[in-house]
């Protein structure tokens, strides 16, 4: 199979060293897009497609994988001719999790030579950009509310040095922003709040499984609506998480749908996969089946 590995050469942390330490052997099987820019993932994903590559293989984190994602999807067979591989090497990786890929490089590596194919659903989002139309697609989640606030505020120096940590400590900050009601309508659900998550997969934040009715293959998001964001839910949620309550102990509202539109009157943003991409009023729908993607 014609192979394309798609990578950041300026990843820090121990994984993307030890991916770096792989790429002599590997460029001798594979060929090698490092990018250049925050963003520039999709467009080498869309160039790989164009030449031919049936594998192409996001080595990063969620953020990376999002990028390859719509690359893939831009190109008009693209999703019909491309395979998705996934070499988890970035801080998170919950898109990964959710395919039960393994995070060391030598088994993920091995996941793709086998070449076993999953078709999964693809969600896509509608919204306005400076004006302009915008399609985005992505893999596992998406929000609007507290946590596309949280990306907003990321100290971008306390990531490289804490990883994780950094949307904690941003979320700190959210919290204590007076926030906007978000409205989530559906054709027959729909449920307001100041913080709405919506999933392709079960899993968020890494190994948390928000959505626990999610599936990867059905044909529908799953969308979980918090009333209010506060201390209260914030502990409350942590209770429900260590209970495996946490949608009855944080007072959320949850439905599925094929589609739904999200507005609110505020000025909130979007993110997909862990990165923001513009602003409501946005509309989710799900193409169904559409992504192939290489698994266990």
């Amino acid at each position: 199979m014609k192979t394309c590995v798609i990578f950041n050469p300026a990843a820090r942390g121990e994984k993307a060293k030890q991916f770096r330490d792989q790429l002599a052997a590997l460029s001798a099987r594979v060929t090698l897009k490092p990018t250049y820019a925050a963003g520039s993932g999709r467009p080498l994903a869309a160039e790989a497609v164009r030449e031919g590559f049936e594998i192409v293989i996001a080595a990063g984190g969620d953020g990376t994988v999002n990028e390859v994602i719509n690359g893939i999807a831009d190109e008009a067979e693209g999703l019909n001719r491309t395979r998705l591989g996934v070499l988890p090497l970035g801080t998170i990786n919950v898109f990964a999790r959710e395919l039960r890929l393994p995070m060391q490089f030598d088994a993920a590596w091995r996941i793709i030579e086998q070449g076993r194919e999953l078709l999964i659903d693809l969600p896509q989002v509608e919204f306005t950009k400076d004006g302009k139309p915008q399609r985005r697609h992505f893999g596992q989640l998406a929000g609007a509310g507290l946590d596309s606030r949280a990306i907003e505020l990321v100290d971008w120096e306390q990531k490289k040095s804490f990883g994780p940590l950094a949307y904690v400590f941003a979320g700190f900050k959210a919290l204590a922003e007076p926030k906007s009601q978000i409205i989530a309508a559906a054709a027959h659900a729909g449920a307001q709040g100041e913080l709405i998550l919506i999933g392709n997969g079960r899993f968020y934040g890494g190994s948390f499984e928000l959505f626990p009715k999610a599936d990867l293959r059905d044909g529908l998001l799953d969308v979980t609506v918090f009333p209010k964001v506060n201390w209260e839910t914030l502990l409350r949620s942590g209770w429900g998480w260590l209970t495996d309550q946490i949608h009855s102990a944080a007072g959320c509202h949850t439905f599925q749908a094929e589609s739904f539109t999200l507005t609110s009157p505020g000025n909130v943003a979007v993110e997909l996969d862990g990165d923001n991409v513009g602003h409501l009023p946005a509309t989710f729908s799900v193409r169904r089946h559409a992504l192939r993607v290489l698994v266990p």
